[in-house]
Formats: structure tokens, C-alpha cells, sequence
């Protein structure tokens, strides 16, 4: 007997339509990232491209929707991450905690609609502003959740979320958790709910209530508005542990920008977190998780959403012969117990796309007192994505 040898792919497809399934799209990317930096601090010699303090790392994400029936859709997302044999030999970390080689599915979800609400189940990317998939690494976190976004009201959408696990430590510089799955309990179970509204068009408004039940509640409200070329945004949000004793925190920022439309975009922002616990992505259950206040940096996160903490941004983009350029500057400055720890991080950006493939270039300006003995210290950065 003659066995044929058939990809993961190519016997979905098949499985679907045995079963009527409509509308199969498979997508994804390869990725190659690497990472050297020259801080006293990771490596002794304190030199770029030596392997002590460079990082790299390959990912294959495949990815599988389709239409089960009417109104019912489903998903299925892979991730693959392996150095390529780069450990240990040009590199000594990776932007997975370590991971040399392995593969999780980071999506697994099926939704449904009727009318104009749409409920989904499963394993997934969340984009709120304090629980979100953070995607600087070479695999993005994702969570197991269930949502519900309605659309009944005119120009507004509610969002409803119960949240259980998520992959945040496993992927996000912790590695995988165990050797079945990278998930773990979020929170002990957290809430969410969201509406955002652009009735008074060109201005959207947005406001979030969270609740981890055992840990902490937190607020956002946010509004941006576009006349002409310029943006203007407001943000206000805080948390509360509930801990006994413990201190609300807020923090809040604004944001102008300027658009000349195929020519170049510039913003500049600011922050103010108080002296309280610090505010980020709680959705990462990370320390030094990134924030989506308009000031974070372009690469070390967690400094600007520090307590007693103000922080300025400035943006400025341009496409230039082909290529995309880019300048990120974030200042920040924190108090800390009556010391002042200063924050400077320039980072200039090449990239281009020739057809599939994305490239950039990244050059990373960094310095910050509680770091690398105060000192400054540059990092390069080479993206490599193939898109099919």
C-alpha cells in the first residue's frame, strides 16, 4: 500500500470541504529578527555584534479562517519560533525568554453573528487600551477570552470581555510555561467593558471599565478628534489594587499632530503618571510591559508608565526615494523617593518593502540612569518579515 505524505494545511482544506466550508483563507509570515546592543551591563565587552549581548530569533506564523456556516466563522492561528542554530554561536538570547525551539497555537477561536452583535470564543488577539497583544516580539501574546462587540446604537460600538488566561509570561521574555502550553491564569478571571462612539464626527471618544476580580479595577477615556491635517488627543486612566491599603494611581497625556499627506507626519506628546504603583498593560502580567499612552518609547518600554513620571514624545515620519524614515524620541523624567532618574531614547528608523517582504533598520539611542551604570549605549536592529 502506496501512503501519500499531505501537509497540515492542505488536509484542512480537504477536511473543509468534505464538510461545505466556505471561504478557507490561509495567511501568515516568516520572520528573522536580531538584536545587539553594547551596554557594560549585558556584555562584558561592551562592543556591538558580540554574541553576549545580541539577541535573534526565527518565527513561522500560519493562519486558518473560514466560514462554517452562515453567520459562524472560525480561526486557527501557529506559531513555530527557532534560533536556526544562531544560539550559542552568533547570539545569546532570543525575544522569546529563551526558547530555542518550539510551537504553540496562539489563536483557536470560532465567532458568530446575528444582526449587528458578534460574540467570539476562544483564543485570540484583544486590542483595548490596558489589555492588549503587545506585537515588538516575534510572536504576540494572546489570550483565551470571550467578547461580545454590539453596534446597535448609531455610531457606537460596546464591547464586553471575560478574559481567563493568557500567554503574556509565556511568550513576552518568559519562555514557554510548561511543556504543554504556554497560558496561564490571568488574574484569576478579569472583565472588561468598552464603548467607543464618533457621533460628532472627526471627533472619537472611547471609555473602558476592567476588573480582575481578586487584583485590581481600572479606567481609560480617551478622545481624538482630526480637523484638516492636525490630531489632537486627550487620554485619562488609573487603576487600584485591591489590596488593603493600597493607593489609587492615575495618569494622563495629550498629543498633537501634523500630517502633510505623502510627504511627512510629526507628533509631539506628554504624559504624567502620579506617585502611585505605575501604569501599563496589565494584560501582559509583565514588569516593564508597554503602555499605550501617547508618549511610550519606540523600544524600552515601561519607563514613561513609572510612578511620579513625566514623559514627552516626538514623532516624525517621511517616506523618502522608496524608503520609509523614521525619528522616535522619548524623554522621560521619574522621581524616585527625591531623585530625579532621567530617561533619553532616540531611535531612527530604514525600512522597506520589496513586494512580500518588509525590511527595517534600526539604530537605538539609550540612556537612562538606573541602567548601564548611567552610561549610554547604542542598539541595532535588523526586521525581517516575508508576508504569504
Amino acid at each position: 500500500m502506496k501512503f501519500t505524505k499531505m501537509s497540515l494545511v492542505a488536509a484542512l482544506l480537504i477536511g473543509s470541504s468534505a464538510f461545505a466550508i466556505e471561504n478557507v483563507k490561509v495567511s501568515g509570515d516568516a520572520k528573522l529578527f536580531y538584536s545587539t546592543q553594547d551596554d557594560d551591563q549585558a556584555n562584558a565587552d561592551a562592543s556591538l555584534f558580540n554574541k553576549k549581548s545580541s539577541i535573534g530569533e526565527a518565527a513561522l506564523t500560519l493562519g486558518l479562517t473560514a466560514d462554517l456556516t452562515e453567520g459562524i466563522s472560525a480561526g486557527t492561528t501557529l506559531n513555530a519560533i527557532s534560533t536556526l542554530g544562531l544560539y550559542n554561536n552568533l547570539v545569546s538570547g532570543t525575544w522569546t525568554g529563551g526558547v530555542e525551539d518550539t510551537f504553540w497555537f496562539s489563536e483557536a477561536w470560532m465567532a458568530g453573528t446575528v444582526g449587528k452583535t458578534t460574540g467570539k470564543i476562544g483564543r485570540m488577539q484583544l486590542d483595548t487600551p490596558l489589555v492588549f497583544s503587545e506585537t515588538w516580539s516575534i510572536a504576540p501574546n494572546t489570550f483565551e477570552a470571550a467578547v461580545v462587540i454590539n453596534e446597535d446604537l448609531p455610531d457606537t460600538t460596546l464591547v464586553g470581555t471575560y478574559i481567563g488566561q493568557s500567554s503574556g509570561p509565556a511568550v513576552l521574555g518568559g519562555g514557554i510555561a510548561n511543556a504543554t502550553s504556554p497560558f496561564t491564569s490571568f488574574y484569576n478571571g478579569a472583565y472588561a467593558v468598552g464603548a467607543i462612539n464618533n457621533s460628532l464626527e472627526p471627533l472619537t471618544v472611547q471609555a473602558w471599565y476592567y476588573d480582575a476580580t481578586q487584583t485590581l479595577t481600572a479606567y481609560w477615556l480617551q478622545a481624538d478628534v482630526a480637523v484638516s491635517d492636525f490630531t489632537v488627543g486627550l487620554q485619562y486612566t488609573g487603576e487600584e489594587l485591591k489590596a488593603s491599603g493600597s493607593k489609587a494611581q492615575s495618569a494622563y497625556a495629550a498629543k498633537l499632530g501634523y500630517e502633510m499627506k505623502d510627504t511627512f507626519s510629526a507628533s509631539l506628546a506628554y504624559s504624567k503618571v502620579d506617585d502611585a504603583v505605575g501604569l501599563a498593560n496589565v494584560g501582559s502580567n509583565l514588569d516593564g510591559s508597554q503602555s499605550k499612552l501617547y508618549t511610550e518609547a519606540w523600544w524600552y518600554y515601561g519607563v514613561i508608565s513609572k510612578p511620579d513620571t513625566v514623559a514627552y514624545n516626538f514623532t516624525v515620519t517621511a517616506p523618502v526615494a522608496g524608503y520609509d524614515l523614521g525619528l522616535y524620541l522619548t524623554q522621560a523624567t521619574t522621581d524616585n523617593a527625591g531623585t530625579d532618574e532621567d530617561f533619553t531614547e532616540a531611535t531612527f528608523e530604514v525600512a522597506k518593502s520589496f513586494g512580500p517582504l518588509d525590511t527595517g533598520l534600526y539604530y537605538i539611542y539609550t540612556k537612562y540612569d538606573p541602567d548601564n551604570a548611567g552610561d549610554a549605549y547604542n542598539t541595532v536592529q535588523v526586521y525581517l518579515t516575508y508576508n504569504f
